[in-house]
């Protein structure tokens, strides 16, 4: 090993066998010598020196040892020459691979798959975590970790014969930095020929962003195409689809995954809805003239399964940064419904036009109503007068009552109005609603209507409108003649399940059944609808009137039909909170026994005239006014004369003057509790639906009939309280 024979050996100094270079001098060689001889073994690498000056490396064992009687150390060498070589070998492959690693743009660590140690780490990977060698990888490299982190590829690296398996790729956001990496794991053969785990981590931060942001931008165009209430077609420059959104799959009936790449002339089927010639192909035309393009009036979208839609629409060339054309995008709309809006807003200002005749007319044509009925009322009051003549009186006096209904109905029509009820039997209004509408036909009309029917509270104009579109909607579906039925019924709409009422409570139910044609199931739901009608000189508002003023009574109106057999319609009223027993007309029109003053203050003479003969009829002492500042005046001066005013009846307008509206507050104010009513031709008025809201104890529409008069005198005369 040295190359001395042993006699050469003996007696060297030490300095001959050792290099003599730090650390391998003289004084560490007499340094380990003392420690061993203090007892302590002594295991160490030297380089030693051989006889002929070759330096070598070996591995020397010290220990104290008795022999003889004297103390010694026995020193074991051994050449470690190779093992030497190979770890400077090792080394060497360690240097290169470090160089080769640090050379990467990439964090690249190398961790046992056992012990999670960290054995070798690249520059780039200690420039973010610093230099962890030796340090365990999930207490290291990641934050919060109380053992080995979830997404850990160890048990993914090697197959099942313990081999490497291959290259696993993974995207994972680091806790600690924040920052995204795609992670590349493989299992290596370490140095010492272990099996480890070895990480590539490349920084895709920046790449994630923009997938982040492209994506965001995805979603936020999906989003406005989702939320656009348009249709959107993409299409390339051959006219091929690209794009359709949810809107636009709709209205042509294709879904995007079947229209993709179909010519748009196949999915997007449009025509002229006057000529029904196919229209150009915006798309050619985009491309031809480079312009945003609109498509002609009267444009008609075909969808897949043949509905027709009208549509507006534009096309625009999608142009790329150096603006050539790259495709089109469309943007249409349905305006089926926007256009038959329009057709009913027209509709709608020509009612309003009638609406402004029908109030500007009311007044002036109930008052020569009201001179009609009233002095026919008063001449039927005559003990005397022959039945021939009170037959054609009574005929008149019903005539008028209806020409005075058909103006309620007339506003009613126009505007709408809050009913103005009264209590009532429904069973005289249903006949003589019945017999009005089918006077002189070949449909006649039974009638099932209890006397114990309960009353209820409705404005008998309109509850007689209700009727008769109802009944002439029946004897239209009986061209060759027949019978309704109309039947009537208490009904409590708990016991009788009673459906679509607002509450629970009392009802009377109306049944009006025909045996016509019947109502198609397809527009079952529709015949309720404004303007709907099948029939050419229909108006389509019928059913729409009557069902609104249904409602407005807290009522309800449903209907079932069977094609071919006949319709029901069925009417739910509710009953009267104050269900008093009707007076007979008898009893209505006697003159009351107390006599009272009472002031009518209207702007027509005829009025006042009539008033004060019916009044004086009655028995009562009538003082008149033309308008609110007169009556106010009057009723001072009666006050102070002691010969106070027991009722006044004020016209509610009064043209050029003060009318009712604001004569009561100045009149409620010289006496809280005094009795003023209500009167006016205008009988849609919210004033007359709501009279106790505004100061008047009643109301009353004009013309008066002596019935109606005589019965809201009786009811606030001073005697009568």
């Amino acid at each position: 090993m040295y190359g001395y024979t042993r006699e050469e050996a003996l007696g060297l100094d030490i300095d001959a066998t050792g290099a003599n270079t730090p650390p391998y001098t003289r004084n560490e060689a007499l340094a380990r010598i003392q420690a061993a001889v203090a007892g302590i073994p002594q295991v160490f690498d030297w380089l030693a020196r051989a006889k002929d000056g070759r330096l070598f490396w070996v591995e020397i064992s010290l220990r104290p040892a008795r022999i003889g009687d004297a103390d010694r150390l026995i020193a074991v060498v051994r050449d470690i020459s190779e093992r030497k070589k190979a770890e400077e070998e090792k080394n060497t492959a360690i240097a290169r691979f470090s160089t080769l690693i640090d050379s990467l743009d990439a964090a690249v660590y190398v961790a046992d798959m056992k012990t999670y140690e960290i054995l070798f780490i690249n520059k780039h990977g200690r420039g973010i975590w610093g230099d962890v060698g030796g340090k365990t990888c999930w207490k290291t490299l990641q934050a919060g970790q109380s053992g080995p982190c979830s997404f850990c590829s160890n048990d993914k690296l090697l197959d099942a014969g313990g081999k490497p398996a291959g290259t696993h790729v993974s995207l994972l956001q680091n806790t600690i930095t924040k920052e995204w990496y795609e992670c590349r794991d493989q299992a290596i053969q370490w140095t010492d020929g272990r099996l480890v785990r070895m990480e590539i981590a490349i920084n895709i931060t920046p790449r994630k962003r923009a997938e982040d942001a492209l994506a965001a931008e995805r979603e936020r165009l999906a989003v406005t195409l989702r939320s656009i209430g348009d249709g959107v077609i993409t299409t390339d420059t051959e006219g091929r689809i690209v794009l359709l959104n949810a809107v636009a799959e709709k209205l042509t009936g294709w879904s995007q995954k079947e229209a993709q790449g179909r010519a748009l002339t196949e999915v997007f089927n449009i025509m002229n809805e006057k000529t029904r010639r196919t229209c150009e192909n915006p798309v050619e035309k985009v491309m031809t003239t480079g312009q945003i393009i609109g498509l002609a009036n009267h444009t008609v979208l075909i969808a897949r399964d043949g509905t027709e839609r009208k549509i507006a629409d534009s096309g625009a060339p999608i142009r790329d940064r150096e603006s050539r054309i790259i495709g089109v995008v469309l943007v249409f709309r349905d305006v089926t419904e926007k256009l038959r809006m329009e057709e009913e807003l027209l509709k709608v200002r020509k009612l309003e036009s009638v609406g402004i005749l029908a109030g500007g007319i009311a007044h002036d044509f109930n008052n020569i109503l009201a001179a009609i009925l009233g002095n026919i009322s008063l001449v039927l009051m005559d003990p005397n007068l022959g039945d021939k003549a009170r037959k054609r009186l009574s005929d008149a006096e019903k005539a008028s009552i209806r020409a005075k209904d058909l103006t309620g109905q007339l506003l009613t029509f126009s505007k709408g109005g809050a009913p103005v009820k009264e209590t009532a039997s429904v069973g005289e209004i249903i006949r003589d609603s019945a017999e009005f509408v089918l006077h002189g036909c070949n449909v006649a009309c039974s009638y099932a209507v209890p006397d114990d029917l309960w009353l209820v509270d409705v404005d008998k104009g309109q509850m007689s409108q209700v009727i008769q579109n109802i009944i002439i909607n029946a004897k239209q579906a009986m061209p060759d003649g027949g019978t309704i039925r109309v039947s009537c019924e208490n009904a409590e709409s708990r016991s009788n399940n009673v459906q679509s009422l607002p509450g629970q409570g009392n009802y009377i139910k109306i049944e009006i059944t025909d045996s016509g044609t019947g109502i198609p199931d397809n527009i079952m739901d529709k015949i309720f609808d404004p303007y709907f009608t099948t029939k050419q000189e229909g108006n389509g508002l019928g059913l729409a009137i009557a069902h609104s003023i249904v409602a407005k009574h807290d009522g309800s109106i449903g209907v079932r039909s069977t094609p071919g057999k006949g319709t029901t319609f069925t009417l739910y009223l509710p009953v009267s909170v104050r269900q008093q027993a009707k007076q007979t007309e008898r009893e209505t029109a006697a003159p009351s026994a107390a006599r009272a003053k009472v002031m009518v203050m209207d702007d027509e003479k005829m009025i006042r005239d009539l008033a004060t003969e019916m009044l004086e009829t009655l028995g009562h002492d009538v003082v008149l006014a033309r308008n609110g500042e007169e009556a106010i005046e009057l009723f001072k001066k009666h006050r102070d004369a002691g010969e106070p005013i027991d009722i006044i009846i004020m016209d509610l307008t009064i043209p050029g003057g003060m009318g009712g509206r604001f004569a009561v507050q100045e009149i409620l104010t010289m006496k809280p509790d005094a009795k003023i009513i209500v009167s006016s031709g205008y009988s849609n008025d919210p004033i007359m639906a709501n009279c106790e809201e505004y100061g008047f104890c009643a109301a009353i529409g004009k013309p008066f009939e002596m019935e109606e008069i005589t019965k809201v005198i009786n009811q606030h005369l001073p005697a009568a309280q």
